[in-house]
C-alpha cells in the first residue's frame, strides 16, 4: 500500500524529461556552487602537489567515475576506481548479472577491500559517487578515508538519502561523513517523470546532475592549475588542433598519467 508521502513524491514529479532536466541544472547552479567551489580547491590542491584525487561510484555512478578521467576535455590528476563487479550492467542476467552486483555493493567488508589496494599520498583525495548514498560498499570506502585522513568529497542525492536507512552496519550515510557534500539535484528516487497510466516513475536525473558537478570542477580545476603555471595535460580532439597534435596530446595526458599513478 503506498503511504501519503509516496503519493505526494509522485504527484510533484513532472510529464517531460526536459522539464526535469531544467530544473536540476537549476538546482545546481542555484544551491551547489559554494560546495562544487570548494570541492575544486581541494582537488586543486591535490594536483598541484603532485598528488591524485581519486573517484569512486558503484552501480550507474560509475558514469561520473568514467567522466572525469579519460575522455575528450580531461586531463590526468583524477584516478578513476572501478569495480567491474558492481558495475558490469551489460549483462543483465546470468553470469556477471545486475542482481550480484546489487549484492556486492552491500557486503559490508567490501569496500575496505577495494580501498586497501590503492596506495595513498600525503596530498591526496576522493570523490565519491553514490545517489543514495546508503550501500556498504561505499560508506566503507568513505570510512576508510577518514580513517586516512584523507579529504572526502561527496556527490549524492542528500534528499533521497535522508529518506534512506544505511545499509551499513555504522549507520551513516554518505552525506553525514563527507568533508564537502555536493547535491546531485536528482528528484528522491532519481526517475523524474510520471506517465499517465503508468503508476512508476521513469526517466532518471542523477546522471545529468552528476555529469554537470564533475564537468564544473573540471574546469575550474583546469583555470587553477593553468594559472598557477601547471597547464594540465588534456585529451583534445584533432577537431580543434588536427589529427598530429591531437596523437601528442593523447600521449603526453597517458604518460602524465602513467607518471602520477605509477605508485599505486
Amino acid at each position: 500500500m503506498t503511504t501519503t508521502n509516496e503519493q505526494q513524491a509522485y504527484a510533484a514529479l513532472d510529464v517531460n524529461y526536459l522539464d526535469g532536466v531544467k530544473k536540476v541544472i537549476e538546482r545546481v547552479e542555484s544551491t551547489q556552487m559554494a560546495a562544487i567551489e570548494q570541492a575544486a580547491e581541494i582537488c586543486f590542491n591535490s594536483i598541484n602537489q603532485d598528488g591524485l584525487v581519486h573517484l569512486f561510484g558503484s552501480g550507474h555512478s560509475r558514469m561520473a567515475v568514467e567522466e572525469m578521467y579519460p575522455r575528450y576535455g580531461s586531463f590526468p590528476g583524477f584516478h578513476p576506481m572501478v569495480e567491474l563487479s558492481l558495475t558490469n550492467h551489460h549483462a543483465v542476467v546470468g553470469s556477471n548479472g545486475q542482481r550480484q552486483a546489487m549484492f556486492l555493493e552491500n557486503v559490508e567488508g567490501f569496500g575496505r577491500v577495494i580501498a586497501d589496494e590503492v596506495h595513498y599520498g600525503p596530498h591526496d583525495s576522493m570523490m565519491l559517487f553514490s545517489h543514495s548514498g546508503a550501500g556498504s560498499v561505499v560508506i566503507d570506502i568513505a570510512l576508510s578515508m577518514k580513517e586516512r585522513n584523507i579529504p572526502v568529497i561527496a556527490v549524492t542525492s542528500v534528499g533521497h538519502s535522508e529518506l534512506s536507512r544505511s545499509k551499513h552496519s555504522s549507520g551513516y550515510r554518505l552525506f553525514e561523513l563527507a568533508d564537502i557534500v555536493i547535491d546531485n539535484g536528482a528528484v528522491p528516487g532519481d526517475a523524474m517523470v510520471k506517465i499517465d497510466g503508468l503508476h512508476t516513475p521513469v526517466g532518471p536525473g542523477s546522471t545529468i546532475g552528476n555529469t554537470i558537478i564533475v564537468n564544473l570542477i573540471k574546469c575550474k580545476v583546469a583555470q587553477q592549475l593553468t594559472s598557477a603555471g601547471k597547464p594540465p595535460k588534456v585529451l583534445t580532439s584533432s577537431i580543434f588542433v588536427g589529427d598530429e597534435e591531437s596523437k601528442r596530446l593523447f600521449n603526453a595526458s597517458y604518460e602524465e598519467y602513467w607518471r602520477t599513478t605509477r605508485s599505486i
